[in-house]
């Protein structure tokens, strides 16, 4: 069924929200003339910006008829004199939306390039969301560069609507379509709805492995990358919460805005997260703790040459466990479980042995999910045995629905 229109808000009066729109030169640039139909579909209140290539492909005018606002090309006033405007921009908008983000926008705004008034303005951004919206040929979307600048740009906290898969205008059928203007408006209106739901919720977080040292250049680790923790903290963060992300050692830039506490050792994160514990309303356990160290660490670096070597391992401390005579009323604690086998009844026996109020399980035995991937699965168990999915999908939208149900259980306490 084809979704109708409304009528669009008749002033700025009749808007719940402010959004900017920042428009770059891709064939998908049609597309971004509908989506400010859809944004004030939704109440939204939109201000247009265009890169100089934007503007060659679609006129200025166009774009200031559909907003009702005049549109922004050039970071310069006809006097020659830089302009503010930027500057007053970021202190109206509640959203920066990117739509179309080309190749070329997410590397100036991942490496901070600001030539021009769209990258200028992502500068002066004031802790409003950031959306953005990716369009380009299928090779170009997962060039190694292009998917860096968008680990740099996730870690930041913001999000990216991945791109859809279907005929390009190169003639290929691939990933780097524009989402449908009605899937990025929706989106749009979620994270504005979203944010503050967290607003001064204090969190915290574990995230990536421990390593446990056998001698000074060898240790006892796991596959874990953090990414999932990372997108835990940042989607906080992103609904306001004051977060403190204790993290194992990991290649991720931390969440721009968090309270970063870096650990090695299973001890060192038990302390630090025993030390955060009291103050905090709500712990997200995400971090792949060591099972098992060495019970004795070598001074030295074994050499080779000495042949067999056998070691002794003793169990690490369990953090969790450990917690529950800490717990005060009030505070929610997550734990997850990574499982191979018999997932819910390891995940509920956690949930129970733990005293925990939700356990994320996900299977890691299956590929593409799980440890070291971007796209997760999880199954959510509560104390009353209920159970949600969470559909394989991308770290940063298992993030999202993980704390969708967190909030939906704190607001009904």
């Amino acid at each position: 069924m084809a979704e109708t229109n409304p009528v669009a808000p008749s002033g700025p009066a009749a808007c719940t929200h402010r959004v900017t729109l920042g428009v770059c030169a891709g064939i998908s640039i049609y597309k971004a003339c509908d989506l400010v139909r859809r944004l004030q579909d939704r109440r939204c209140e939109v201000k247009v910006v265009m890169t100089a290539h934007a503007a060659r492909m679609v006129a200025p005018v166009t774009f200031q008829a559909l907003s009702g606002h005049p549109v922004i090309t050039d970071l310069f006033e006809g006097s020659g004199e830089p302009s503010i405007a930027h500057i007053e921009l970021a202190r109206w908008e509640e959203l920066f939306l990117v739509a179309p983000a080309t190749a070329n926008i997410l590397g100036k705004l991942a490496r901070g390039i600001a030539d021009d008034f769209l990258t200028t303005h992502y500068l002066a951004n004031r802790g409003a969301p950031v959306l953005l919206v990716p369009a380009m040929n299928g090779s170009m979307w997962r060039h190694p560069a292009v998917q860096e600048n968008l680990r740099i740009l996730e870690g930041r906290g913001h999000v990216v609507l991945q791109p859809a898969k279907g005929s390009l205008a190169c003639g290929d059928v691939d990933e780097g379509r524009l989402p449908e203007p009605a899937a990025v408006a929706n989106e749009a209106v979620a994270i504005l709805e979203r944010e503050g739901g967290l607003q001064g919720v204090k969190v915290l977080v574990t995230a990536g492995p421990t390593r446990e040292p056998v001698d000074p250049v060898r240790f006892l680790s796991n596959r874990s990358s953090g990414k999932m923790g990372y997108a835990v903290a940042r989607e906080a963060l992103q609904r306001g919460a004051k977060v403190t992300l204790v993290s194992g050692p990991t290649g991720l830039e931390p969440p721009s805005g968090a309270d970063f506490v870096p650990v090695v050792t299973a001890a060192q994160m038990a302390e630090a997260v025993r030390a955060r514990f009291r103050e905090c309303q709500v712990l997200v356990m995400c971090a792949a703790v060591a099972d098992y160290r060495a019970a004795q660490s070598l001074a030295s670096k074994r050499k080779k040459g000495k042949g067999a070597w056998q070691l002794d391992l003793e169990p690490t401390e369990d953090i969790l466990e450990g917690l529950v005579p800490l717990k005060g009323k009030g505070q929610f604690v997550c734990g997850f479980a990574a499982e191979t086998e018999d997932l819910k009844q390891n995940a509920l026996a956690k949930l129970k042995r733990k005293g925990l109020d939700l356990v994320a399980a996900n299977d890691v035995s299956r590929e593409g999910v799980g440890f070291e991937s971007d796209r997760n699965a999880l199954s959510l168990f509560w104390p009353d045995g209920s159970e949600e999915r969470i559909p394989e999908a991308s770290k940063t939208d298992c993030a999202r629905a993980l704390w969708d149900a967190i909030q939906e259980a704190l607001n009904g306490r």
